[in-house]
């Protein structure tokens, strides 16, 4: 991948639909970003992908695991939690878990709004980043949706999962956490390793690289900087979350 500075695109080439800004996110992404250079910010289209992948994920889980299942095994994953449940009264177990189901039925219904939230959050810290450090020139609103596009191949994991439930997998051994076989902690056993090594392990996720290099070439065409440049902001942040989420596991445990 070159390292040159993106060279400004002539504002007399043709735009691009939706359709093929999703298709040339896959095959040719430096259209799509480019296309979106010339001010083409509709983002609707792939967020409609994701909230109807992540709806078909929560159908596959509840027709073949099961919410109260699902929480379950986050409680057995969390061997603290699992003695406070039982030290606690029946009475007390079965509000925890009626909370517990609540909450997770919760976040999978409002998964196109947490979906809004991460991104119109995240993309002001890309913004700052790209414009401020590293001398670019993008508006909010082209960050927010370069990171529409650059997470689409989100919904390849979304698929590996929905695969990897109906094949078989064990309801008891479900992670909802870690739901696809794009890392190494989904091969590893959490209850059997070191919570930090597990929370590396499952943070170097094969689609969540790749969408991140859909987003440092994205970031770096809408700001006009060097792909170098996009790199570095984009996975300058992903290194500090990672290291906070490592930090936390090996000082909780979980």
């Amino acid at each position: 991948m070159s390292d040159s500075v993106v060279q400004p695109v002539a504002d007399q080439a043709p735009g691009l639909s939706q359709w093929q800004r999703v298709s040339n996110t896959f095959t040719a992404p430096s259209k799509t970003f480019a296309d979106i250079k010339r001010g083409n910010k509709s983002w609707w289209l792939p967020f409609i992908v994701f909230a109807l992948m992540g709806y078909v994920l929560y159908g596959a889980v509840v027709t073949k695991i099961g919410m109260l299942q699902v929480v379950q095994n986050q409680i057995h994953l969390n061997p603290k939690q699992e003695d406070r449940m039982n030290q606690a009264t029946p009475e007390q177990r079965a509000t925890s878990t009626k909370i517990a189901l609540g909450i997770t039925q919760g976040v999978f219904v409002a998964g196109p709004l947490i979906v809004l939230i991460i991104v119109a959050v995240g993309s002001l810290g890309l913004w700052g980043t790209i414009n401020f450090m590293f001398g670019g020139k993008a508006s909010y609103g082209s960050i927010f949706t370069v990171w529409m596009y650059a997470g689409l191949p989100g919904i390849v994991k979304v698929v590996l999962g929905i695969i990897v439930i109906y094949a078989g997998v064990a309801p008891d051994s479900f992670n909802i956490k870690n739901y696809a076989p794009t890392n190494a902690g989904a091969f590893l056993n959490p209850l059997e390793t070191n919570a930090a090594l597990y929370s590396l392990a499952s943070a170097v996720d094969i689609v969540t690289i790749w969408t991140m290099i859909l987003m440092g070439i994205g970031i770096a065409t809408v700001a006009g900087v060097k792909r170098s440049s996009g790199y570095i902001t984009v996975f300058g942040w992903w290194a500090l979350f990672v290291l906070i989420g490592v930090g936390w596991a090996a000082a909780f445990g979980s």
